[in-house]
């Protein structure tokens, strides 16, 4: 269990989404929300490991989970019903979900391009809408935290990832502005380098040396993106909306990413 700078209450009576919330940043940002008070539901494709999760998970609180591929528009709206029915509300919604791989620009097949935008861009398009029309419109509340990449000055050695982050984090902007008469509230996180299980499938040759093009001389951790979220999602950041917060150790004003 992490430690939490939120009191125990601060999200009592808030209901959360945390999808990709079984492993890594997802699961870490549950933690936090869980410990201050809030019902999270996490989701993923995989049943398994949201299963395990859970079980850690529901020791520190109301943790449920919910199988949904996000690139299929009609299972988060069937996580939507599903929420409604158990819940009655949702409150918070953290798109964590995604995925990519290292790769040059000119080996990208066509079916590698389509996944990564498909999953990164339009998943969490789907999934804002979604849940903004199922729930934060009606309510006229809820919060948004959209997990993107260190995008900063392009993102080389994997543009199909960069070019769906970039989407996300304009996105961010213009659902801030377009979504605040119903006080939602949008905002993005931008990782750097961080130490989880999201980097098992890149190659050990990759991720050589990757401290030495980071001020801070570290990868960063899980908790540390989830600290951020949770603060982003509170009641401490009620004026803050439109930002991409980068949390790199200062790596997109310094060094090279990857070993191209």
């Amino acid at each position: 269990m992490s430690l939490t700078f939120l009191a125990n209450n601060t999200f009592e009576g808030k209901t959360a989404l945390v999808t990709g919330g079984g492993s890594g940043i997802g699961y870490a940002i549950a933690e936090q929300l869980l410990q201050a008070g809030a019902k999270v539901y996490i989701a993923s494709r995989k049943e398994d490991k949201l299963q395990k999760a859970v079980e850690k998970l529901s020791k520190l609180g109301d943790c449920q989970y919910a199988v949904c591929d996000i690139r299929e528009s009609q299972q988060s709206k069937d996580l939507a019903e599903k929420i409604k029915t158990e819940s009655g509300r949702l409150d918070l919604l953290v798109n964590n979900a995604g995925g990519q791989f290292p790769s040059l620009a000119e080996d990208i097949s066509e079916k590698g391009w389509n996944a990564v935008i498909n999953n990164n861009l339009n998943g969490t398009w789907y999934t804002s809408q979604n849940m903004a029309q199922a729930f934060f419109i009606p309510q006229k509340e809820g919060a948004i935290v959209n997990i993107i990449a260190n995008i900063f000055r392009g993102f080389p050695g994997m543009a199909h990832t960069g070019a769906a982050r970039a989407g996300v984090d304009n996105l961010t902007k213009t659902l801030a502005v377009e979504w605040s008469k119903y006080q939602i509230r949008v905002n993005a996180i931008a990782p750097g380098i961080i130490q989880s299980t999201g980097l098992d499938q890149y190659p050990p040759d990759i991720l050589k040396g990757l401290a030495d093009t980071i001020p801070a001389k570290r990868l960063g951790g899980v908790d540390e993106v989830a600290y951020l979220a949770a603060f982003l999602l509170s009641p401490f950041a009620t004026y803050i909306t439109g930002e991409t917060i980068y949390i790199d150790g200062g790596q997109r004003l310094y060094g090279q990413q990857f070993v191209l």
